[in-house]
């Protein structure tokens, strides 16, 4: 079975988190952190896959 990740979910995690939106992609949302050195692009649709929930989580910082 294909799990995926409702953005929605992500985006407030990352706002909840200190990540801010920097700008609108032409499909996509760029945040990023003032403590945390890079970017995040979540894709504007209404769930993400796996790898790109983890790729963001991992940017993140919530995974190890």
């Amino acid at each position: 079975m294909h799990m995926e990740t409702r953005a929605e979910k992500i985006k407030h995690r990352l706002e909840q988190d200190g990540w801010y939106l920097k700008r609108h992609g032409s499909d996509h949302d760029i945040y990023r952190h003032p403590g945390i050195k890079g970017i995040i692009t979540l894709p504007r649709h209404k769930t993400v896959s796996p790898g790109v929930a983890r790729s963001i989580a991992r940017k993140a910082g919530w995974l190890e």
